[in-house]
Formats: structure tokens, C-alpha cells, sequence
């Protein structure tokens, strides 16, 4: 038996509050997290949207039926199968996906990315990649990848401010994932800003809004 890719067209979907215009200051590119749908993940980020931000949320490309055949669906970023071959495609997806929203605002618009849970992990190997312009990264309840490529991650994460945020009862932060964390940030020179709120592996509006003022 012999393995073979091709590479076809693919239709991402994805979702904005906000128009380009000249008069966006900040665009936010936000990725959800494992079974969620960008549309439902994009309401939590309202706050922000005052006229002069722009928040795009794509859809990772795989779907599946959250229970059994039918009903409730979600998406997910990748699996263990051929997760190589998926990480180049969500890197060409949100390379792609930058550029469009790019082409459309000033030129010195502020380009932030938020990773919730699962999405933190794929902005931050989307990011390792070296190529996206971005000025600040917002990693929400989010494992930090132990397979970024330390020879162009350390480079891409090195002047950028970083956030960890996360739930105080968040069943999925532990003292030895945030201690593993830690130290995979500091292999890459990255020394986050932390922020805690009450409550689980959840957005928070007051927190979202606090390390927007301050990052």
C-alpha cells in the first residue's frame, strides 16, 4: 500500500464583526477551539467591536457531528491523522486569510491573534512559520505546542508581546501544563503576560477587554 496527497481546491468559511475601512485601527484574527463553529466563537469577542476594530474568526476546515449522526456540529483544527499535512494547510488557510484582510485596511493597522484551546496551538505553529505579520498574540486556555520548530519560532515570537490567559477553574490547566508551558516559552525567549479570571475553560468579556488595554 503506497500514501499519496493531492491538493485540491478547498472552500474555508469564516466570520467578521466590523468592516475594513480606513478607519480600522486593529484587526483580530481569532481561532476557536476543538467542536466549536467560528460563528458561535466570534459572538464572545462583541466588546471589542466599537467602529474601529475588525474581528475575523475562520472555521478550522475538518467538521464532525459533535454526538452520534446528527444534531450539534463542531470543527476541529487537526487530528493525529496526517497532522503534518494538516498543519501546512491551516498555515497556508491563515496566511491566506491575513493577506485578504490586509489588502483591505491601512497600513498600519495593529494585527493581533487570539488561540482559544486547540486554536492556541495552531496560531502558535502558524505563527513559528515566520511569516505573518502580527504585533500581538493572545493565547486563551491554550497548550503551547511542543512541536514548533525552534529554528524559525524562536525569530517569529521574539518581538511580539504574548499573553497567557486562562480560567482559575479550568479543568484543562493544571500546575504541570502551565509549568511545561512556561517552560517551552522560555526556550523561545518568549516571556508572557499572565492573566487569571473566575471561571472555566470559557472566554471572559471584562478579562478580554483588560488584556486589550494593556498588551
Amino acid at each position: 500500500m503506497h500514501e499519496h496527497h493531492l491538493t485540491v481546491p478547498r472552500t474555508a468559511r469564516f466570520y467578521s464583526l466590523g468592516l475594513p475601512s480606513e478607519r480600522i485601527a486593529d484587526l483580530w484574527i481569532v481561532c476557536h477551539g476543538y467542536g466549536q463553529l467560528a460563528r458561535y466563537f466570534l459572538k464572545h469577542f462583541a466588546p471589542l467591536d466599537n467602529g474601529r476594530t475588525l474581528i475575523v474568526a475562520p472555521e478550522a476546515l475538518s467538521r464532525f457531528y459533535l454526538d452520534g449522526f446528527s444534531g450539534r456540529v463542531g470543527a476541529t483544527w487537526m487530528t493525529k491523522e496526517d497532522r503534518l499535512t494538516e498543519i501546512a494547510d491551516q498555515t497556508t488557510y491563515l496566511d491566506l486569510l491575513l493577506q485578504t484582510q490586509l489588502q483591505q485596511l491601512p497600513a498600519d493597522v495593529r494585527v493581533t491573534i487570539v488561540g482559544f484551546s486547540q486554536g492556541g496551538a495552531t496560531v502558535s505553529r502558524w505563527l513559528a512559520a515566520g511569516a505573518a505579520p502580527v504585533h500581538r498574540l493572545i493565547l486563551w486556555a491554550a497548550s503551547f505546542p511542543e512541536d514548533i520548530d525552534f529554528s524559525t519560532g524562536k525569530a517569529a515570537f521574539q518581538n511580539i508581546p504574548v499573553a497567557v490567559v486562562y480560567g482559575t477553574q479550568d479543568k484543562f490547566i493544571t500546575p504541570d501544563s502551565l509549568r511545561k508551558k512556561q517552560q517551552l516559552m522560555e526556550t523561545l525567549g518568549i516571556q508572557p503576560n499572565y492573566y487569571t479570571f473566575e471561571g472555566g475553560h470559557s472566554l471572559h468579556a471584562p478579562t478580554l477587554l483588560q488584556v486589550h488595554s494593556e498588551l
